[in-house]
């Protein structure tokens, strides 16, 4: 059996990479990864050689793409903001389990045609060694128009990019995870500006409260909130936990309930079936 590389050999691998493809745009969300990603591409080919295209949408969590404008301006990579509109493909308003494919071919197609007009033919995305190992049909998006993930393909995990861009000083290592707002949309439940609206007034009422890490996940008239498992007590305390639901209820849920297990990433992929996963691999 192989040894295990070392996060340095790892790091050197994904640089390697990026010098072998080089002038690269970055599908840019902010997030721990594409930010990792942007501050190797920006250190190992010259901010000149890297373009950061950052996809704005109803769906996006509201203030990522400010953060990432000023994380691409400190890194001084040239920083360009589409406007995408999956809220107009009924694929993806379906809302099935292939929900993510459908708004990732939208978005890298345009990226890659912005990115080619400026002399980048080379799209590159954040997607990290841990991301197959979930449920991520958008990674089939990015297989299919030729996007390469220099940070799986040199085998760093999500723990190895956080590590990573702490050593690099990275305001980003310790950021939670920030996917778009249909996310938080049970799956079989059409996709609508007001649903996303609603989810998002929500989480931001909880982070008001001081909860960095949570979810609203949306289940039609009942909100299910997700927080780390050692802050529920203390949102369970009858005057938190009256005035959440008195707000939750002012937004428009008519059921507001807690979810025991706690936080998790993706927990919606809960609901699909082993073989619904094993098809899209």
């Amino acid at each position: 059996m192989p040894a295990e590389k070392s996060l340095d050999a790892k790091l050197d691998e994904a640089r390697g990479l990026l010098r072998s493809l080089g002038r690269v745009a970055v599908a840019f969300s902010g997030g721990v990864d594409s930010t990792f990603l942007l501050k190797v591409a920006a250190d190992t080919l010259g901010p000149g050689n890297v373009l950061a295209v950052t996809a704005e949408s109803e769906t996006a969590v509201p203030g990522e793409v400010e953060l990432a404008h000023s994380a691409a301006r400190q890194m001084q990579v040239t920083h360009q903001i589409i406007h995408t509109h999956e809220m107009e493909d009924p694929d993806f308003v379906a809302n099935q389990a292939d929900r993510c494919y459908h708004c990732r071919k939208l978005v890298y197609e345009q990226i890659k045609q912005v990115a080619a007009r400026q002399g980048f033919d080379q799209l590159i995305c954040g997607v990290n060694a841990d991301d197959h190992d979930d449920w991520r049909p958008g990674i089939r998006a990015g297989h299919e128009h030729g996007v390469r993930a220099p940070c799986a393909e040199a085998g760093l995990t999500k723990e190895d990019i956080r590590t990573l861009s702490e050593r690099m000083g990275l305001p980003t290592a310790d950021k939670p995870a920030m996917p778009c707002l249909a996310t938080r949309i049970a799956y079989g439940q059409i996709l609508t500006p007001a649903k996303l609206q609603m989810v998002a007034e929500a989480e931001a009422f909880l982070h008001r409260l001081g909860l960095r890490q949570c979810r609203v996940r949306h289940h039609g008239d009942l909100a299910r909130i997700e927080v780390p498992a050692d802050r529920i007590v203390e949102l369970m305390q009858p005057a938190t936990r009256d005035r959440i639901e008195r707000h939750l209820r002012r937004i428009g849920y008519t059921f507001v309930a807690m979810d025991l297990r706690g936080f998790r990433s993706g927990s919606m992929n809960e609901t699909l079936s082993t073989r619904s996963h094993e098809a899209d691999r």
